[in-house]
């Protein structure tokens, strides 16, 4: 996992390339107030940003309904039940 630190107005940008419009995406620390940190995020709107709480709430019920359909292509219950990694897991 990659540690930075950042003040207030300082962003950080993730992928991309050197011209705008390319993928990149740009987390900007818009407010600290005690523990609460405020982020914006702007980058393509192709690109699904959420709450990491949110992603997993999504992803069980997706595999709820994938299971409830029964008979699924082999490999597939494999897949539905493998933890993914996301960005920023890796310690």
């Amino acid at each position: 996992m990659l540690v930075l630190t950042r003040k207030k107005s300082q962003s950080i940008i993730i992928g991309g390339k050197d011209s705008p419009g390319d993928g990149k995406i740009e987390v900007v620390i818009l407010d600290v107030s005690g523990e609460t940190v405020r982020l914006g995020i702007r980058g393509p709107r192709e690109i699904a940003v959420y709450r990491k709480e949110l992603y997993e709430a999504i992803r069980e019920e997706n595999i709820r309904a994938a299971q409830a359909a029964g008979d699924l292509p082999p490999g597939l219950d494999a897949l539905l039940t493998t933890d993914l990694e996301l960005p920023g897991d890796k310690d």
